[in-house]
């Protein structure tokens, strides 16, 4: 898998497809590549380049806790991973996090956009307390009771470790105190985000964005239908397509959404059609 580096941080990444527009492409939570290939592969076969990558802090890329948020560091490291591949303006598209991470994106760069495509977008008071957790609390935790050993021992970052070694010197290196300052800086980051009706991004900054926009809904705690249709009322043009609607009492519903590739991508694909047309 090819490897670049940017701004200090290796990042993993593939591109399918050898023609058309680039789409990009990045999973929810701290998920690798690996989680969305089979949707980056339907897409690639209807004509586009898809770049999927293991954004910093997750899969086989490397591990850097700078900035005062992760979810805007991981949005400029896109930014230049698309500017080291020349790929120009580009179809951005996410899913939770990585929704999260694409519309933070496409505020502060919209050259760089040339359209969004959200799904299973994060909102609610279950999902801000839930994710603080998970992705910050949790290692806090880990790291004061245990130091670094106990970090570096937690699922995600053993995972991270197995995927690409040299990571489990970045965080030894890195030390209890910086690690746990890191920590701290991101949650309170997040915490002051999350209770908009789309986590991460104000309604104000949501209805000055100007790029066609389509938000498809999650149905599961975390992903509560709510948070996309808010970001469809929000965002001035975007329109709003429904994949599951049946509400499950599940975190996140994997299952039934990896069942639903096919669909989801027909709805992705039909939208950058229109796009092309229109642009």
């Amino acid at each position: 898998m090819p490897i670049m580096r940017v701004r200090g941080v290796d990042l993993v990444y593939e591109v399918l497809g050898d023609r058309g527009a680039w789409v990009t492409i990045t999973p929810g939570g701290r998920r690798g590549m690996a989680g969305e290939r089979a949707l980056g592969q339907m897409i690639a076969e209807a004509g586009y380049r898809v770049l999927l990558h293991d954004r910093r802090n997750t899969g086989a890329s490397g591990i850097a806790l700078n900035g005062s948020s992760e979810s805007m560091e991981q949005a400029e490291d896109l930014l230049a991973l698309m500017q080291g591949l020349k790929t120009g303006p580009a179809f951005v598209s996410g899913s939770s996090s990585g929704a999260r991470m694409s519309l933070l994106l496409a505020r502060h760069h919209p050259e760089a956009v040339k359209a969004l495509l959200l799904w299973r977008v994060t909102g609610g008071p279950y999902a801000a307390k839930r994710l603080a957790f998970n992705y910050y609390e949790q290692y806090l935790d880990a790291v004061a009771k245990g130091g670094m050993e106990a970090v570096c021992a937690t699922d995600h970052f053993a995972a991270m470790i197995e995927a690409n070694p040299a990571n489990r010197e970045t965080l030894q290196s890195m030390g209890a105190e910086a690690f746990t300052a890191a920590m701290h800086r991101w949650l309170e980051s997040f915490r002051q985000t999350a209770d908009y009706p789309v986590a991460g991004i104000s309604p104000a900054e949501m209805r000055q964005m100007t790029l066609p926009s389509i938000c498809i809904p999650g149905n599961d705690r975390i992903h509560p239908a709510s948070g996309a249709q808010a970001a469809h009322r929000l965002l001035p043009y975007s329109i709003y397509r429904e994949v599951l609607t049946n509400t499950v009492d599940l975190d996140v519903d994997f299952a039934g959404w990896e069942e639903k590739t096919g669909s989801l991508a027909s709805h992705f694909i039909d939208f950058l059609r229109a796009c092309d047309r229109a642009l």
